[in-house]
């Protein structure tokens, strides 16, 4: 490796390795055996490699995924594809050099492929838009992905990029509705389709061409919805602290399998994919070989529906533990203090809005009823039983309200039997108001609740 061309963590293996090029040169030079000395190097390079690349954090797989001498799409397209021609434009706009596009033959049977190509050197790079696609990259793609859909042939991605073009331009062209149309058209091709995330594959700019029948990814690559400096910086407004958040966003291969985002992790040289282009592009080309050969046997409309289920199941919560489903009971309590002459008149029938007590205990049934649709994270839940009992108190002087509510569920009725007090004395003021306005709604109790992982409650005299 170059001066620059590696990261701080590579440096002992640099220096080990330079170690050994000049014994080798030295020999050479001075036609002397070394043989003995080179073979207790090259024993202790290989020792650090597994040292160092087995035991690497998230944040270190993020800067390999970026390593400067880490191999691009058109290294894979020379090494595992024959007959590679490329395509350009989008019919629309202009062509897009981030995003390369071609069709091109696989064990000999002709595919389209698809890749974001960074560039090597500043030169090339400002060509290549360091491999951020603009609009017209992406519909560049859609169109010879349409093209293939076509004529029947399968359609390989190869996923490299920081994320899709920001700049002003690209988003008057359009940024996102191109992304987005990318990602509901490709869900429809009928062709089999592989994606391979061989280095970054950050924000919808990967995905923008990535909604596959299977998602590949490289051992030292990562897949993830924003970088992690940019996360970082949302969250703690501090870029340095990317490997907090590379760690807690379960971004590297390993983390995507697991969470079944991805399909199969390749398995890299010892010490990154840039130390040996030939060995990683042979297993790409065997890993791509399996699936397409898999995949190809499905027939159309099954494979669709299974690349459609595919993303509809990423990111489902599942609970391991599900609760049982029990019979619940729930009691709650409250009051509404009133002036004695609002009391007489209620207790005398003789209120302009008539029966308050009657119409107290109707609003707190139907009140527990409503309870899912009042409060939005309350599951809708069927009611066995539902009671509210409303007595006069002179002693407040007021109204008391309790309610007995029980189900048979998964979930307690807790705020069923809280809410259905709750509307009682709300209607008891609402018909009383016109006589007293200054009624006080009392604090509201759950007294009792049974049934439940919970256990058993009961209100303490006092509380």
């Amino acid at each position: 490796m170059t001066t620059g061309a590696y990261l701080d963590f590579e440096r002992p293996i640099i220096e080990l390795e330079e170690k050994i090029a000049e014994m080798e040169a030295m020999a050479e030079e001075r036609e002397i055996d070394v043989s003995a000395e080179l073979s207790t190097l090259q024993a202790k390079l290989t020792r650090l490699k597994e040292d160092i690349f087995t035991k690497l954090s998230p944040i270190q797989r993020v800067q390999l995924a970026r390593h400067p001498r880490r191999p691009y799409p058109l290294d894979f397209i020379e090494r595992c594809f024959t007959d590679w021609i490329e395509l350009h434009g989008d019919r629309a706009y202009a062509d897009d050099h981030a995003m390369i596009s071609g069709m091109a033959r696989f064990d000999g049977k002709p595919v389209m492929v698809i890749g974001q190509q960074k560039g090597r050197g500043t030169k090339e790079n400002l060509r290549r838009n360091f491999g951020m696609p603009h609009p017209e990259g992406y519909r560049k793609a859609l169109r010879l992905m349409r093209l293939a859909d076509k004529f029947g042939h399968p359609v390989i991605a190869l996923i490299d990029t920081p994320g899709a073009y920001p700049g002003i331009g690209a988003e008057e062209r359009g940024q996102a509705e191109a992304i987005a149309h990318n990602l509901r058209e490709m869900a429809s091709l009928r062709v089999p389709t592989i994606s391979v995330v061989t280095g970054e594959g950050a924000s919808g700019g990967a995905l923008g061409i990535g909604i596959t029948d299977r998602i590949l990814i490289l051992e030292n690559a990562f897949y993830s919805v924003i970088s992690p400096e940019g996360c970082a910086a949302i969250l703690w407004k501090d870029g340095e602290k990317r490997d907090i958040a590379a760690r807690a966003m379960k971004i590297t291969a390993g983390d995507l399998y697991e969470l079944g985002v991805v399909d199969e992790i390749v398995v890299e040289p010892m010490g990154g994919a840039h130390t040996d282009y030939a060995a990683i592009a042979r297993a790409v080309d065997d890993a791509v070989r399996r699936h397409l050969t898999e995949i190809t046997a499905w027939d159309s409309d099954d494979r669709i529906k299974r690349r459609r289920e595919k993303y509809r199941q990423m990111g489902a919560w599942q609970s391991e533990t599900e609760k049982a489903v029990t019979r619940r009971l729930a009691r709650a309590s409250g009051s509404l203090t009133m002036s004695q002459e609002a009391l007489d008149q209620l207790a005398s029938g003789r209120l302009p809005k008539g029966d308050a007590l009657a119409v107290a205990r109707v609003a707190g049934i139907q009140a527990a009823k409503e309870t899912a649709r009042l409060l939005p994270l309350c599951h809708p839940l069927p009611l066995d039983h539902v009671a509210i009992n409303a007595e006069l108190d002179p002693h407040l002087p007021g109204v008391r309200v309790t309610s007995e509510v029980i189900v048979t569920a998964r979930t307690g009725a807790e705020m069923e039997a809280l809410v259905a007090v709750s509307g009682a004395l709300l209607a008891i003021y609402d018909m009383a108001k016109s006589v007293d306005r200054s009624m006080t709604l009392n604090a509201i109790h759950l007294d009792q609740k049974t049934g439940g992982a919970s256990g058993t409650y009961v209100r303490e005299q006092g509380q």
